[in-house]
């Protein structure tokens, strides 16, 4: 197999939101991007019961364990991405086809223009809005970064979903990255949303 074929076999498992822009922000939006970034509670599954929480965690672990083996960094993993995209509005599962088409749950993956991450965010992101401790290859600050830009272009799009997934990949109005991702969210990742914060009684 040439090397050309391969590249392009795997292209959509590369895919990268190194393309994103670099755009001002209002004050108020940034403040409250900011105020997201800077959460310091302890990340955790919430739903209306533990058996319903813990049914999640383990079909999702079920998923997820060929591509993360280590099982207490995996359910970490889902716990944050669960906390985060919760969080931030966003169903989870759609967060977790996203990392699958950015970053194939590899949490040191760099693309050659410097995005970092499960979520590849942009190094810009952190001079906008965070502090120049932050590390974007930690777990829980890098999911906690690309919710909120995903979150912050879901509100720049009014909630179009295709829009804002093409804004995160810098490709606004081309439908390749949207359907990758919308694809990976329905064929590997749709789940049953039994729980939100909104009706939550249970912490996990």
């Amino acid at each position: 197999m040439s090397r050309l074929i391969l590249v392009l076999l795997l292209w959509p498992a590369l895919a990268l939101a190194g393309a994103q822009r670099e755009e001002p922000l209002s004050a108020s939006v940034r403040a409250v991007m900011q105020k997201t970034v800077s959460d310091s509670a302890p990340p955790r599954l919430v739903f209306d019961s533990e058996t319903e929480g813990y049914a999640w965690l383990a079909e999702m672990s079920r998923r997820l364990e060929k591509r993360i083996p280590d099982k207490e960094f995996r359910v970490d993993f889902l716990k944050t991405v669960h906390y985060e995209a919760t969080r931030a509005g966003l169903d989870p599962q759609l967060v977790l086809g996203l990392i699958q088409v950015e970053s194939g749950f590899k949490k040191y993956a760099v693309s050659t223009v410097g995005a970092r991450g499960f979520m590849q965010v942009m190094p810009f992101w952190v001079r906008q809005i965070g502090t120049p401790e932050q590390n974007l290859f930690h777990l829980r600050i890098n999911l906690r970064y690309g919710c909120t830009i995903l979150r912050h272009y879901l509100d720049i799009e009014k909630g179009d979903l295709y829009r804002a997934l093409g804004r995160y990949n810098g490709s606004l109005g081309q439908p390749e990255y949207p359907t990758m991702v919308v694809n990976a969210w329905r064929n590997n990742w749709s789940y049953r949303q039994v729980g939100t914060l909104a009706q939550a009684k249970t912490p996990l």
